[in-house]
């Protein structure tokens, strides 16, 4: 049966839900506090329940967190269930899970490997509805020149640099206070 778990991580409570298939129907970044995470995984599955995870979801568990502190495991082979997902999303996330932890690349480095620089936006758009986070690590992918770029989940800008920095990634020109790609 599916439901969701919560699991810490030195950026806080991370939650991550499944379904029947033990496939990954979504993630949550930390809120400001514990509750509000709580309250939001509740909100975004409420047909499923807060249960403890079975082994397959308690190693990816404690895999995703090991990765969010720099262990080299990208997670790739964890199964989304992301049908309702475009197919260019899909792409873009598919992507995204190859970058390692600790390491970065650029809306336009992904944006190449999809069809050329023209594309660069609906990288960023599509990272920006990314609803598997941090699974799909969209806070691997930085603006142009190193810097920043946006980040749409929980706490912005600061939440993207604080979870690269825990990582190991160079930070380069990223800055809280720069603008993003949007």
């Amino acid at each position: 049966m599916g439901g969701f778990a919560f699991f810490d991580t030195p950026a806080g409570l991370c939650g991550l839900a499944w379904n029947d298939a033990l496939a990954v129907c979504g993630g949550q970044l930390p809120e400001a506090t514990a509750a509000l995470t709580r309250q939001r995984m509740q909100q975004r599955f409420p047909q499923l329940h807060e249960s403890a995870p079975p082994p397959a979801m308690a190693d990816v568990l404690r895999r995703l967190a090991a990765a969010l502190q720099g262990a080299p495991d990208t997670l790739e082979d964890v199964p989304l269930a992301d049908a309702e997902v475009p197919e260019f999303n899909r792409r873009v996330y598919a992507l995204a899970r190859r970058i390692p932890p600790g390491q970065t690349r650029s809306y336009g480095e992904l944006a190449a490997e999809l069809g050329g620089p023209a594309v660069a936006r609906a990288v960023g758009q599509a990272l920006g509805r990314n609803h598997f986070a941090p699974l799909v690590p969209c806070h691997r992918v930085m603006a142009a020149n190193g810097q920043s770029g946006g980040f749409s989940g929980p706490g912005g800008l600061k939440t993207k640099l604080h979870l690269l920095q825990l990582e190991g990634a160079p930070l380069g020109n990223a800055s809280a206070d720069q603008p993003g790609l949007f």
